[in-house]
């Protein structure tokens, strides 16, 4: 027998080491994509959605709830959300996600009696201005997120909270 000559015995270990092979990829390859491919997707743009009329928004924020449809992997579902929402003295329209930065709390307007006119963070006693930015020396350490915004026919659509710089 030459070198390159194979036993039986050693072609029926690669025969069927091969075809195992085959098998075992053609059964985990669908199962690994069927894991994989919501997170391997880009994620889909949320959509504007209508939250109010622009007749009802104040020089004095206010509180507006709305849902939006959430897709996660292969779960759809509606997800409440709210924004903290009023003119400017420019008269501009401000929108504000409720949660505060510090620990994920929801804020309110005006409800802490010693400072007020502030939103206030009740879980750490956490203050914000008007305008969203968070107030020095208190345990927040960004300002409020801004909601992504359109006006349109007198009404108000909201988007997407994002991240703003500022101290």
């Amino acid at each position: 027998m030459s070198k390159e000559d194979i036993s039986r015995r050693q072609f029926l270990n690669y025969t069927l080491t091969g075809v195992g092979g085959f098998m075992a990829a053609g059964m985990l390859m669908p199962m690994a994509r069927f894991a994989l491919d919501p997170v391997l997707k880009g994620a889909s743009d949320q959509k504007l959605v209508a939250v109010t009329t622009i007749d009802k928004i104040t020089n004095e924020p206010k509180r507006f709830d709305f849902k939006v449809k959430q897709k996660d992997g292969w779960y759809e579902s509606d997800v409440s959300l709210s924004a903290w929402v009023y003119k400017s003295k420019k008269g501009d329209i401000i929108a504000l996600s409720p949660v505060c930065k510090h620990l994920g709390c929801v804020v309110d307007w005006n409800t802490d009696p010693s400072h007020p006119n502030q939103f206030f963070c009740p879980c750490h006693l956490g203050r914000y201005e008007k305008d969203g930015m968070n107030v020095k020396g208190t345990p927040p350490l960004a300002p409020l997120d801004v909601y992504d915004q359109q006006v349109k026919d007198g009404k108000l659509y909201l988007g997407k909270a994002k991240p703003r710089k500022g101290a």
